[in-house]
């Protein structure tokens, strides 16, 4: 289906076609016309699907067709990390070219003076993480009563990082009647907790199985002793002749560590995680997109949201603690269409994580012992060292499963309610 069947108006097909795209993806076809219709929508799609165009276009379009007098806060876009911020704000101003409305992006991290210049300047659309909007809210210096649209997005993340608790602040300062579109990669059950809550006879949309990952990454296990994992992955991206790598850590001391390594091994790197300022997070983006850099090492937190075009191979350096983050970390490659690459390097200590993540998937990952590194079968596996000395403690969860990796054993209520404490990304 073309954009032109969609019911968008002119200006944002000539934005669109200056982005040179053509066909609207299944995201798109499903969400945008009930979107223009002013319904809630209920939609599940995983990274790399046109989401944000999904509702960015009917979003612009909606705002456009009627401008109150004064310029006020009309639509408010919430997003777990400052990078899934910056990616929803250009897909505003690219969509948006042609058309008179204003937009401004807040999060931590940065001088919160410039945003308030900005915000009291006058704008039609925020795009903002929970925690630093409640900070301007606290200050005085944006209004939300008059919003008609809210978006809340990669709704998943933003309960696993534990922002529940600030996104039921924000709610509460939001008028009554307004239109509620919520976008998470699954449905868990606490998303559809929230979703029940906030949404109205919603329109559900689920363009891809839950928990599946992208058709299009091929993905392989090589098993490897932990103290090997740095030489043999230098030895894949020079072999391979690999040009941009996304590798992920565990932690952020991980992170840095490695990023030094493989600099040192002869591999542009820099890594990239929330201790970071927002200068260096953005120039390490800026670097890697350019080829600058060969190697971007991230955390999850900090990874998600990341947007970039035709990147072909994903490195899972350690796998993480929860399996639906796998998914999440290899939809980082094979978007709009590539193929892609995911390896991960597995130690005996995370064979158990595997295994979950293999039960996730209901498939088995393909493993391949690279010559030269077959893992020692006398190392018995420790504790998984999680960050400032915490380890991973075997336990049961509420459902009787074993729980992930690092995760307590009862959390006191919902995802992300209780004592977790907000993350900044």
């Amino acid at each position: 289906m073309s954009f032109s069947e969609l019911g968008l108006s002119a200006e944002l097909l000539a934005a669109v076609k200056k982005q040179g795209y053509e066909q609207a993806t299944p995201i798109q076809r499903e969400a945008v016309p009930p979107i223009l219709d002013g319904r809630d929508i209920l939609a599940s799609a995983q990274t790399g699907t046109g989401k944000t165009a999904g509702f960015t276009l009917p979003l612009l379009q909606r705002l456009a067709a009627h401008r109150p007098k004064r310029r006020v806060v009309r639509a408010l876009v919430l997003v777990p990390t400052r990078e899934l911020a910056a990616q929803v704000i250009e897909s505003v101003g690219n969509y948006g070219c042609n058309l008179p409305l204003k937009s401004a992006q807040i999060f931590g991290g940065v001088n919160i003076r410039p945003q308030i210049s900005e915000l009291r300047s006058g704008v039609d659309i925020v795009v903002a993480t929970p925690g630093r909007l409640l900070d301007h809210v606290q200050r005085n210096t944006i209004d939300l009563s008059s919003v008609e649209v809210l978006v809340l997005d990669e709704a998943d993340r933003m309960l696993d990082m534990g922002f529940i608790r600030d996104i039921r602040k924000v709610l509460q300062l939001l008028p009554d009647r307004r239109q509620n579109l919520l976008f998470s990669a699954t449905f868990s059950k606490d998303i559809r907790s929230l979703a029940a809550s906030i949404l109205t006879t919603p329109v559900e949309i689920e363009v891809a199985p839950r928990n599946t990952t992208a058709e299009r990454v091929s993905q392989l296990v090589h098993p490897v002793d932990k103290a090997r994992k740095r030489e043999l992955l230098s030895l894949l991206i020079g072999k391979g002749n690999w040009r941009q790598v996304l590798v992920f850590t565990r932690t952020k001391h991980g992170a840095n560590r490695l990023a030094k390594q493989l600099t040192g091994d002869g591999l542009g790197a820099a890594a990239i995680h929330g201790n970071k300022s927002q200068g260096a997070r953005t120039r390490a983006l800026a670097d890697f997109k350019s080829g600058k850099v060969r190697v971007l090492v991230a955390t999850d937190i900090a990874a998600r949201g990341l947007d970039i075009d035709r990147l072909p191979h994903v490195v899972n350096y350690e796998l993480p603690n929860v399996p639906e983050d796998y998914v999440h970390r290899i939809g980082r490659t094979a978007r709009a269409g590539q193929d892609g690459h995911a390896v991960s390097l597995v130690c005996v200590d995370e064979d158990k994580l595997l295994a979950d993540i293999e039960r996730l998937l209901k498939t088995r990952i393909d493993k391949q012992v690279v010559d030269g590194f077959a893992p020692d079968s006398r190392i018995q596996p420790e504790p998984i060292q999680n960050g400032r000395g915490q380890r991973q403690r075997p336990g049961r969860n509420r459902a009787g499963r074993k729980q992930a990796a690092g995760k307590p054993a009862s959390r006191g209520g919902k995802r992300g309610g209780g004592a977790r404490r907000r993350t900044h990304a």
